[in-house]
């Protein structure tokens, strides 16, 4: 079924939407949120509010792209969850090795005057993004966005695994040398 009518779907307040979301979309959301959270449970039920969230968005949203859409509500449940886990003393996934691989860039806003510069950083960082060439950009947002395993991304990309590991680094220092470039680091 076309994006477009799942949409409609939600805003018809149909049941179907799940079903249908289900069906076309409920892979795609469980790597996220096993990619994150390392836990078939808490993937699942991660991907069971990631509906519940996309039943009580649309309305008022009307997403146009509805992958990206059920792609940000997956992953942002899942770093909540992920994030409860971690108070709670257990860890695990690709979150903290992911982090780890960004510390070096990566900031955390704690103050309101932080969270305008996480703005900036992010603007800047989506231009960095738009400069670099399609496979290293999507190789890039795969790892740091969807938190997918390297050896996963190596097999995606058809790479051996320390030319993935490879890429990734000079991506992460590339990053770097722009957002010192711009005043980040």
């Amino acid at each position: 079924m076309e994006d477009s009518r799942i949409v409609e779907l939600y805003w018809d307040r149909s049941e179907r939407a799940i079903s249908e979301t289900s069906d076309k979309y409920g892979k795609y959301c469980y790597a996220i949120a096993y990619h994150i959270l390392a836990d078939a449970g808490d993937a699942d039920e991660s991907v069971n509010d990631t509906y519940l969230g996309a039943w009580n968005a649309m309305p008022p949203h009307r997403p146009s792209m509805l992958s990206t859409f059920l792609g940000k509500i997956t992953r942002r449940i899942s770093i909540n969850r992920w994030s409860e886990r971690k108070a709670e003393k257990r860890g695990g996934g690709e979150m903290p090795l992911a982090l780890d691989e960004l510390s070096e860039v990566a900031v955390s806003p704690d103050t309101p005057e932080q969270a305008v510069a996480v703005r900036e950083l992010t603007r800047a960082i989506n231009r960095f993004l738009a400069s670099l060439p399609p496979t290293e950009r999507d190789l890039f947002v795969c790892r740091y966005w969807f938190l997918a395993p390297v050896a996963e991304l190596s097999r995606k990309f058809n790479f051996s695994l320390s030319k993935t590991k490879s890429m990734l680094m000079r991506t992460r220092q590339k990053l770097k040398a722009h957002l010192e470039k711009e005043g980040f680091v």
